[in-house]
């Protein structure tokens, strides 16, 4: 319980010693669902978002408050490191493609130490993506992560990115009509 109030007081003192900016992370529906002790809880939600903000703003500090130094991502996509590296991996690789890279987390469910997010991923391509130059269209698309948290730090994530729209929007994919 310990280590849980630890956490909980570093993600949260984390989360309140950054200045409220443009780019801090909007959630739009919280569900709780658990019958967890209430610190626990609040460590569990206080780490997602912790997550989230990262996802929204880059920091690299906030990642490392974020997620477990055991970190494992079970849906990891080939050439992205595993371990805590690998989110920092994916942003920064993003970052140059869609440098004002920003999400929403519209839903969040907490279930005991399980958190569900679906999210809105929103920028701009205006860098490259391979072999590909963004020419500043929008960029749009939705996401869904089951993360788990224990002792207050996310050390599981299992996701799905709609990669159809976002490489469609990018010019790199065609729908079919």
């Amino acid at each position: 319980m310990r280590n849980v109030l630890a956490a909980t007081a570093f993600a949260i003192g984390v989360l309140l010693a950054a200045p409220a900016r443009a780019d801090a992370v909007k959630i739009g529906d919280l569900v709780v669902a658990t019958t967890v002790p209430a610190a626990e809880r609040d460590a569990t939600v206080a780490a997602a978002k912790a997550f989230y903000q990262f996802w929204n703003s880059g920091d690299e500090a906030v990642l490392k408050a974020a997620i477990a130094d055991n970190f494992v991502d079970h849906t990891l996509p080939a050439g992205r490191p595993q371990g805590p590296q690998g989110p920092a991996f994916a942003s920064k690789n993003f970052r140059a493609a869609v440098p004002d890279l920003s999400v929403e987390v519209v839903k969040m469910i907490v279930a005991d130490d399980y958190v569900t997010v679906h999210m809105q991923f929103r920028g701009h391509f205006t860098g490259s993506f391979g072999a590909t130059k963004g020419g500043g269209q929008a960029i749009d698309f939705i996401a869904t992560d089951l993360l788990k948290v224990a002792g207050g730090r996310v050390t599981d994530n299992w996701h799905i990115e709609d990669n159809l729209t976002l490489l469609s929007k990018m010019g790199v994919a065609k729908l079919a009509q």
